[in-house]
């Protein structure tokens, strides 16, 4: 995940060179990414959580089952939206806040960007896949290989380095399309190959309305948190389109810088969401309890040392992408203010995995929504009347420390109520039977929580 953002940061950087409008017109493009992240992570959720599932039961067949699904799914969500880039590109940007300064170099990487949508749906369920088999490293290696690419052929096909033709924004966008196909292609050779844990044979991958309901049961809800990212970043975008193309070139490089810090938490919560799965399948409570624990720990002191660089060295962050006075003045103070809570949004975005692992989907929606809705969005809108730009910022922080209160909190109620059913065994409860999916077994004490 560090070395996608990493991609992120050299992909805007080599745009950068272009001018503020072509960095404005990737923030304008990114709620449409956003919405395809939000289809890919919520189905890969659910594939990771059902899977380390039935691996926890050592239902081996209906594991392979589940796999199945992932092409068909890529193929199905591929099509839809890869028609909606090339063919809309223009209705799309102007629901995002295109300002008409920007809107040639956004088409230009829409419609590029959607020939690639099918591989980056494969590649991000396929990598879930993967990681509820309990292989994290296949899935990291492949998304390395596929961003190192992106990151070497971004100038060239940008700039028209050598035998390569001068592209601008579309080259970016092209880059990135490429790299998605050997990421994809590299996932799909290990699965079929027979090297990773699944055995995938052709009437596998014919759709099964029962996984498909049990795969969405668990993604859909992490499917709508990422689609609330979706309107929220166009909100986002509407309201600074008041404020001109400058404000939006600001805020996407904040996201871009942004990204370090949050894709470690993503990160971690991808490897926490199988290991509640596993012990949710396999009754194994207390180590359940003691990974939400550690992951939680071990983000706050991660996200401590992070919060300080950024709040130190932001100008100087700021300033590799652009040295722009006008720039440089709204984006330090965007990044200094927003990402002030970054120590307490890694154990909140680890509360609402919990929740998805313990297959308690509805609370994880639940608890995402509210932080969006009912927090930021009246938020941005109030305190950038107030306060205009600074309003903005000032809307991020405040509104995750609420979500933070209040999912800690939910998380401590589902503690209680699970500690009234009775005690958890301090080691293995009794074996679930295949297919169980009970939320009524032993509790953990507090003393172990």
């Amino acid at each position: 995940m560090i070395t996608m953002a990493l991609y992120n940061l050299v992909d805007t950087f080599w745009v950068s060179q272009i001018g503020y409008r072509a960095i404005a017109a990737l923030t304008i493009v990114l709620p449409y990414h956003i919405l395809l992240i939000a289809i890919g992570v919520g189905s890969g959720i659910g594939i990771n959580a059902l899977a380390s599932r039935r691996f926890g039961e050592r239902n081996i067949e209906a594991t392979n089952q589940v796999a199945g699904q992932v092409f068909s799914l890529a193929a199905f969500f591929g099509a839809i939206f890869l028609a909606a880039a090339v063919f809309f590109p223009e209705p799309i940007l102007t629901v995002s806040g295109a300002t008409p300064d920007i809107m040639d170099f956004a088409t230009q990487y829409l419609t590029v960007i959607g020939l690639g949508v099918p591989f980056l749906f494969f590649m991000i369920m396929a990598g879930s896949l993967l990681r509820g088999s309990g292989d994290a490293v296949r899935p990291m290696a492949f998304m390395i290989i596929a961003s190192v690419i992106n990151i070497i052929l971004d100038p060239f096909l940008i700039f028209g380095f050598g035998p390569f033709p001068e592209l601008g924004v579309r080259g970016a966008a092209l880059a990135t399309v490429i790299a998605q196909l050997i990421g994809a292609g590299l996932s799909f050779y290990y699965i079929v190959g027979r090297e990773s844990a699944y055995r995938i044979k052709l009437p596998h991958l014919r759709p099964r309305l029962p996984i498909l309901r049990d795969i969405y049961r668990v993604g859909f809800p992490s499917m709508i948190m990422e689609f609330a990212e979706s309107v929220v970043f166009a909100l986002v975008n509407y309201v600074l389109s008041a404020f001109g193309s400058l404000a939006l070139a600001a805020v996407g490089i904040t996201i871009r810088i942004a990204d370090l810090a949050f894709m470690p938490m993503f990160g971690v919560s991808m490897g926490l969401l199988p290991i509640v799965g596993f012990n949710f399948g396999a009754r194994l409570w207390d180590r359940l309890w003691r990974a939400v624990k550690l992951a939680s720990g071990g983000l706050v002191l991660l996200m401590g040392v992070t919060t300080v660089v950024l709040e130190i060295f932001a100008p100087d962050l700021v300033s590799i992408f652009s040295d722009d006075p006008e720039l440089l003045a709204i984006a330090v103070p965007a990044m200094r203010i927003g990402l002030s809570a970054l120590i307490i949004v890694g154990p909140s975005i680890l509360f609402v995995t919990t929740f998805q692992g313990l297959s308690k989907g509805k609370e994880a929606l639940f608890l995402s929504l509210v932080r969006q809705f009912i927090f930021f969005v009246p938020l941005l809108f109030i305190l950038s009347l107030i306060w205009g730009l600074t309003g903005v910022w000032l809307a991020l922080p405040i509104s995750d420390t609420l979500a933070f209160l209040v999912s800690g909190l939910w998380l401590f109620r589902e503690y209680k109520l699970q500690q009234r059913r009775g005690v958890w065994s301090s080691t293995l409860a009794p074996e679930a039977s295949p297919g169980s999916d009970s939320r009524d077994g032993p509790t953990l004490n507090s003393s172990q929580f």
